[in-house]
């Protein structure tokens, strides 16, 4: 049953425009996931669907007696109601149901209330409706419900309208981006709820996992057109990369029949046949095709890295509270060179907080925090830009300088690099307000690496950036050879990124979990610890969490090494290749040749044995 349908829309802004001709349908049951580029529309298709916006051509046709709800980035709630009321300000009668029988609970002394509001329930059968909209708001932490919306933060208000969305049980469910602010726990609860639950599903996510374990289909728009996959994101990316190669093999084709013709058109005499004026238009078709190839824009990362000395971060015992809230309790850590941590916790539980501390952006109340002297800091932030009244894009890169240094003595001009990060000439004279959110984000990131940072710290850094974007980032991110710090929840990258995490319990435990996000769900899937049975920083109880569940013959501790071992041979073969380029180059100071020959020494003895201890762990694979 088709529920909605989308016929031929298209939208610009002034010369601009998103998309042209757009054509699909929702039909019951179907979960899809709406996959583009920043900048594409994304958002502005769903605005239209939901009749918030509407298109320069084409219409929306939404089947008659469906109840369809929108979930926005920024949720649309009045400021004055409190949670509660907020939730049954719906039109939903079962839920005015359970708004008298809760009002009646509270004055039992009104026999006949109640008594008129518990049959109400009974010829409703509201008890079961009642469970589970009391489980969405414990699950999505909406438990104090006389708060007031304006006193709420955003991922709170983000939480409300996703649990006044799901309590109302519509016919198809419209998403933007609804894992944003949401906490680990809460995600995969959604995830689940979704994946069980008989609904029907248009949302538009960067989260990969999501897009695997939810959706059935998923649609792109790429370069303008509409592609659509009968699968979930495995499937997608397999099709999409079949459906690239055959493109590209019938553009080949295409561009030597072009030039087989071509020669045939100028050899062609005024006077022309029926015959001949059918093969030029033939010949105008297969120049079209022959001239279309894919215009793949991707963002270029590079860095020129400060150079790391021993020293990096140094945490000792620091606390923080705020008020009898225990955030951190005598913490003490030494960051070393390369180290890639990923922090994990509950909403709430000071995960930014111990960033700002780290940043000195806030003070600890007690203990000490020791920032090494050749430690430069890149610290991306939720906050994002701030800009000033009508700034354009490229005054924001300019702030930083005409020119910005990059690796091996190179400049580029700031327009250059914001063309790296795919802001073309005539964008980079946008006003900054105009920009998407997934664009400020790239923008950003931009600001960011450009101060040559060689300990990166980043707070949700995947938040609004596209599939594409997040795949340059991760692989930056994995040569990226200073230090690492992330606070995420797009475990997709986590899993991609980080050697351990930082398990943030709340009353100030934090836990050192020596691997990524999916190793640390298994861990808590096959043992769930007690509160006396954790351990801080340095605990060894983690280590030998899989015994019981050794993969391909090998111990957790050998595959942790294992997956490391590869970027550490990396490494060696990079510090190698550097030294014996200063000695063919003659550019060692004779003072420095005989310590510099003794450091290649190492580094080959180095290489030698961890490339040794490789293959034994890859004869325990076999």
């Amino acid at each position: 049953m088709n529920y909605l349908s989308v016929e031929n829309i298209s939208k610009s802004f002034g010369e601009r425009t998103l998309f042209e001709n757009i054509s699909f349908g929702i039909n019951k049951d179907q979960k899809i996931a709406f996959v583009a580029k920043n900048g594409s529309g994304k958002t502005s298709i769903l605005k239209i669907i939901n009749g918030d916006d509407t298109p320069d051509t084409g219409q929306v046709v939404l089947r008659k007696e469906i109840k369809m709800e929108f979930l926005s980035q920024e949720p649309n709630l009045n400021p004055e109601l409190t949670i509660e009321e907020s939730i049954f300000a719906s039109d939903s009668e079962i839920l005015h149901v359970i708004e008298a029988y809760e009002k009646a609970l509270e004055n039992p002394e009104d026999e006949v209330a109640y008594q008129k509001a518990f049959e109400r329930m009974e010829l409703h059968n509201a008890w079961d409706f009642e469970t589970q909209y009391k489980m969405i708001l414990t699950k999505l932490k909406m438990e104090d419900l006389k708060l007031k919306v304006k006193n709420l933060s955003g991922g709170q208000k983000k939480r409300l309208a996703l649990a006044i969305i799901l309590i109302n049980k519509p016919d198809l469910l419209i998403l933007d981006e609804p894992t944003n602010h949401l906490d680990l726990e809460m995600i995969e609860w959604l995830e689940n709820y979704f994946a069980k639950e008989n609904i029907t599903l248009f949302m538009v996510t960067h989260d990969r996992f999501f897009l695997e374990r939810v959706c059935n289909e998923i649609i792109e728009l790429d370069n303008g057109k509409l592609y659509q996959y009968k699968g979930n994101y495995s499937y997608y990316l397999q099709k999409k990369e079949e459906r690239i190669a055959a493109e590209n093999a019938s553009i080949d084709k295409a561009q030597n029949l072009f030039v087989k013709e071509l020669s045939w058109m100028r050899r062609q005499p005024k006077a022309r046949t029926t015959k001949s004026k059918s093969r030029q238009d033939d010949f105008y078709v297969i120049q079209e095709k022959a001239q279309s190839r894919r215009k793949e824009h991707v963002v270029e990362l590079e860095i020129n890295m400060e150079r790391m000395g021993s020293k990096i971060v140094e945490l000792h015992n620091i606390s923080k509270n705020f008020g009898d809230k225990a955030i951190l309790d005598n913490f003490s850590f030494n960051f070393k060179r390369g180290e890639r941590i990923g922090i994990i916790g509950k909403n709430g539980t000071g995960k930014s907080t111990f960033l700002n501390m780290i940043t000195e952006t806030i003070p600890v109340d007690s203990g000490k925090v020791v920032i090494g002297d050749t430690i430069k800091i890149g610290y991306y932030t939720q906050s994002g830009i701030n800009p000033k009244p009508e700034q354009k894009v490229i005054d924001i890169i300019k702030e930083y300088g005409e020119y910005i240094p990059l690796s091996k003595g190179r400049t580029i001009s700031a327009a250059q690099l914001l063309e790296r990060f795919l802001f073309d000439r005539k964008k980079q004279y946008d006003f900054v307000e105009r920009l998407s959110g997934g664009e400020l984000k790239r923008l950003y990131l931009c600001t960011v690496l450009i101060q040559n940072p060689n300990f990166l710290i980043l707070d949700e850094p995947t938040n609004d950036l596209d599939i594409v974007t997040l795949n340059v980032l991760e692989s930056f991110l994995l040569d990226y050879p200073g230090c690492l710090l992330v606070v995420s929840h797009d475990r997709y990258f986590m899993d991609k990124i980080v050697d351990h995490l930082f398990v943030f319990r709340g009353e100030g435990v934090i836990e050192d979990f020596p691997g990524n996000y999916s190793d640390f769900r298994s861990y808590e899937d096959s043992s769930e610890p007690t509160k006396a049975e954790l351990n801080t920083v340095g605990g060894d109880n983690k280590k030998e969490w899989k015994k019981n569940n050794v993969k391909a013959g090998l111990t957790f501790n050998e595959q942790k090494e294992f997956s490391k071992i590869e970027k550490d041979i990396k490494d060696l073969e990079r510090e190698k290749a550097t030294i014996e380029k200063q000695f063919a180059d003659g550019t060692i100071a004779d003072a420095d040749i005989a310590k510099k020959a003794t450091d290649l020494e190492k580094i080959l003895k180095q290489l030698d044995e961890t490339t040794e201890r490789w293959f034994e762990l890859s004869a325990k694979l076999e």
